[in-house]
């Protein structure tokens, strides 16, 4: 199973984003396949975080149309939201310690364990702070 990052949702959602095309396109295939596809809970959380801060981006009516987006991609029959199970934290912390994660990369963490929790095969993704968990395969968006 595929699971898209932040930054993919983020970028499939903004069209002037120079990653747009890539992330639309990627979301539309995994949404129109018959094939199980994820979007950690946290990731929808940081999305719509990120495209209604008014510090980076101010366009009227941002948080209605983020939300639609998000009840949008909640409507594929093929996706999966991924949460925290009991085991959650046990992955964690081994992810923790064999990467060596303090700081802001816990949270790159806590998406990674939630995909390996969920047996997810390849993260979609730009941020390279997940080659720290070579436990989950991640595919470059640059490269879709």
């Amino acid at each position: 199973m595929l699971a898209v990052d932040t930054n993919v949702l983020v970028y499939s959602f903004f069209k002037d984003s120079p990653f747009h095309e890539a992330a639309q396109g990627t979301l539309s295939r995994l949404a129109g396949s018959p094939a199980a596809w994820a979007i950690p809970w946290s990731c929808i959380h940081e999305f719509y975080s990120v495209v209604t801060n008014p510090k980076i981006f101010v366009v009227a009516g941002i948080a209605e149309r983020a939300q639609q987006q998000i009840m949008t991609w909640l409507e594929s029959p093929s996706l999966q939201v991924l949460g925290e199970t009991s085991a959650h934290w046990t992955t964690l912390q081994r992810l923790l310690i064999s990467g060596d994660v303090v700081g802001p990369v816990v949270h790159d963490a806590r998406i990674a364990a939630l995909c390996i929790s969920h047996g997810v095969t390849e993260l979609i993704t730009l941020d390279r702070d997940f080659s720290r968990f070579p436990e989950l395969t991640v595919r470059s968006l640059a490269a879709e």
